[in-house]
């Protein structure tokens, strides 16, 4: 079972201030960014049921220009619940109630399914008077679109996009570009591999999907395309061997034609140390005899 949580906290806590940036501008105009302090393990109690849970991520920032400070509270979802907006409440009383500082209350949902519209808010009232109405606010990823996010340069959207609104046949496609923005924000190694992990682990394709991967890959222009590679090359040092094998073997097809039994064999038997050298000296293959060259050295 995949930990959806700890994966989204990792992401979300590695680059809080650019899933600000992303989807809360507003938000980012307010806070000083050298002030963000993570509180670390904010137990919630619930009395009546008697259990004690974690908040996902809480943050404590300062207001610009201003000594006064306030707390986000981000919390991630991956099933859809209906009784989601009271744990919310909850978890902002309890937090309120502990600190004493406003706080700016965000719910992620990363569910594929429903697709319906999430509530924004938890109410209680009666006919005649609206005892309270508690507002959040929320990042639904399968109602978000992948493509108005392809320009710009963030790496919480090189990592999201891979649970945004897809279908299956722009799974590959999705998966290139989410690999293809990452290459250009020159990340160090750590991080790189943190978004494209989480990408891997969000879109794990079929053999059918690598075929496609690559086929986009070699459209593009070479610069880029060695960029990603060097991308698939870490998923060899991270044990996501087959994957990139499978992709390295498609773009050996492409670069000089079909395989012979013989080298195909060569190719798989490789260590992760000689693929990783392949993968980057096959951008200058052209013939099979390259290909057959550099087995033979």
């Amino acid at each position: 079972m995949l930990d959806h949580d700890r994966l989204f906290k990792e992401l979300l806590g590695t680059f809080f201030v650019e899933f600000v940036d992303l989807f809360f501008p507003d938000l980012a105009d307010l806070l000083e960014r050298d002030s963000v302090v993570f509180l670390d393990k904010e137990l919630i109690t619930d009395v009546t049921a008697g259990e004690k849970v974690e908040a996902d991520l809480v943050v404590k920032v300062r207001l610009r220009t201003q000594e006064s400070f306030f707390l986000v509270h981000i919390e991630t979802q991956s099933e859809a619940q209906s009784e989601f907006g009271y744990r919310m409440f909850r978890y902002f009383a309890r937090l309120y109630e502990k600190h004493r500082l406003p706080i700016y209350p965000i719910a992620v949902f990363s569910f594929t399914e429903p697709k319906r519209v999430e509530p924004t808010l938890y109410q209680i009232g009666f006919p005649d008077f609206p005892v309270l109405q508690f507002n959040y606010r929320v990042v639904q990823l399968n109602r978000l679109d992948w493509r108005s996010y392809l320009k710009q340069p963030n790496p919480v959207a090189a990592a999201l996009m891979a649970k945004m609104n897809i279908t299956p046949a722009e799974r590959a496609q999705v998966k290139l570009e989410c690999l293809r923005m990452l290459a250009t924000l020159k990340l160090n190694r750590a991080r790189m591999q943190l978004i494209s992990g989480f990408v891997d682990t969000y879109l794990s394709l079929t053999d059918a999907e690598i075929g496609r991967f690559a086929q986009e890959l070699a459209t593009i222009m070479p610069a880029e395309r060695e960029q990603v590679m060097q991308i698939v090359t870490s998923w060899l040092q991270e044990g996501r061997q087959q994957e990139a094998l499978t992709i390295v073997l498609r773009q050996l097809s492409r670069r000089v034609g079909e395989l012979s039994p013989e080298n195909k064999a060569r190719v798989e038997a490789l260590s992760v140390e000689e693929l990783e050298q392949l993968s980057e000296a096959l951008l200058d293959f052209a013939v099979p005899q390259d290909l057959q060259q550099w087995l033979d050295s």
